[in-house]
């Protein structure tokens, strides 16, 4: 084992403060990085205050994770010190399983997310994650990163990147699609991005009219202000996808009527209430209502070289890790554009 700096939580209702983890030793298929950008996701909060329960404390956070390899085990090929790498949400699985001989590992019964999951190799009660200086990881669940890409950006990739482009992926959003996105938060300025570099029209939903301008520069064609019966009215039953990133409640009902026959919406957005859902919404078209999470690793390392050839970015705020609790409580008032992404250099000063 080694020790590094970390920020931690030490219960629901602590502030993230300075903490020293253990790391263990790189095994032969391991790879060692130094982490130089982390993202701060909505779920790091969530498992901090432990509002989905079962949060392990001290929890240390963190799953988009972009640096530099700093060592790698003997029976490691693809990775050499020096080589920018990046994790996601996931550090392991049981390999063996359909889901993950299919590339699925996000599905594997036996995943290990990378923070708040127990520890397999017994360095400490769970996995930490990325507010800390390095983390140690199984090859297979390492990234490689385009050179072309400013790294602050490319750390949001990891899990709010995916997380959109799998369900555009899945769904077959190409040239000559009609796309909706559903909210421009976090997720949704993503989901505009890779839509539009599908070659799709992309359509964003929003109860803000002043995100407007910010939408179109983000590539969409036409912004509707949700609010708006007649504009929402104008597209009914035109589109072959929507990309719903919403977690606050609201009327899936009036998205469902925007598609064509055969048409899908898929749900990245978790709200706390159930959905309510019309049977008629969905029976008239053959209307499809369906789920997505992560993607797997192979779907990973496919969403950042597309990433790399298309110049895609997350738009981020660097902080410093001095003001990752600053940062949670302006993301529960949705005050930033549009991902926070803390700057580890900062944490060697601590």
């Amino acid at each position: 084992m080694y020790k590094t700096k970390a920020y931690s939580a030490a219960s629901a209702t602590s502030p993230l403060a300075s903490d020293t983890i253990a790391r263990r030793a790189p095994t032969e298929q391991d790879v060692q990085i130094e982490i130089l950008f982390c993202g701060i996701c909505h779920s790091d909060l969530h498992s901090v205050r432990d509002e989905w329960g079962g949060t392990v404390y001290p929890i240390v956070p963190g799953h988009e994770i972009v640096g530099r390899v700093t060592q790698v085990g003997s029976a490691v090929t693809k990775y050499k010190p020096g080589d920018l790498a990046a994790i996601g949400c996931m550090v392991d699985s049981d390999h063996t399983c359909p889901r993950c001989k299919a590339g699925f590992e996000q599905f594997c019964q036996n995943v290990i997310y990378t923070y708040n999951s127990p520890d397999q190799y017994k360095t400490a009660p769970v996995t930490y994650g990325g507010y800390s200086d390095s983390i140690v990881a199984d090859e297979r669940f390492v990234l490689r990163v385009p050179d072309n890409l400013e790294l602050a950006g490319v750390a949001p990739l990891l899990c709010a990147g995916i997380t959109t482009y799998s369900p555009l992926r899945h769904w077959g959003v190409t040239e000559g699609k009609k796309v909706g996105v559903v909210g421009l938060g976090g997720l949704g300025h993503m989901g505009v991005k890779f839509a539009h570099a599908f070659g799709a029209h992309v359509v964003v939903f929003t109860t803000s009219p002043e995100k407007t301008e910010d939408a179109l520069r983000l590539g969409a064609d036409e912004v509707v202000v949700s609010r708006n019966a007649d504009e929402m009215q104008r597209h009914a039953g035109s589109f072959d996808f929507i990309l719903d990133t919403v977690s606050a409640n609201h009327d899936i009902n009036a998205y469902l009527n925007l598609l064509c026959p055969d048409g899908n919406i898929t749900l990245v957005g978790a709200p706390e209430k159930p959905l309510d859902v019309a049977a008629f919404s969905l029976i008239m078209g053959r209307r499809s209502l369906s789920g997505s999470n992560i993607g797997g690793i192979p779907e990973t390392q496919e969403m950042l070289d597309f990433c790399g050839k298309h110049n895609i970015t997350a738009d981020v705020e660097v902080i410093s890790i001095q003001k990752v609790n600053e940062a949670y409580d302006r993301l529960l008032k949705s005050d930033v554009k549009y991902r926070f992404v803390i700057d580890m250099a900062s944490l060697k000063s601590q």
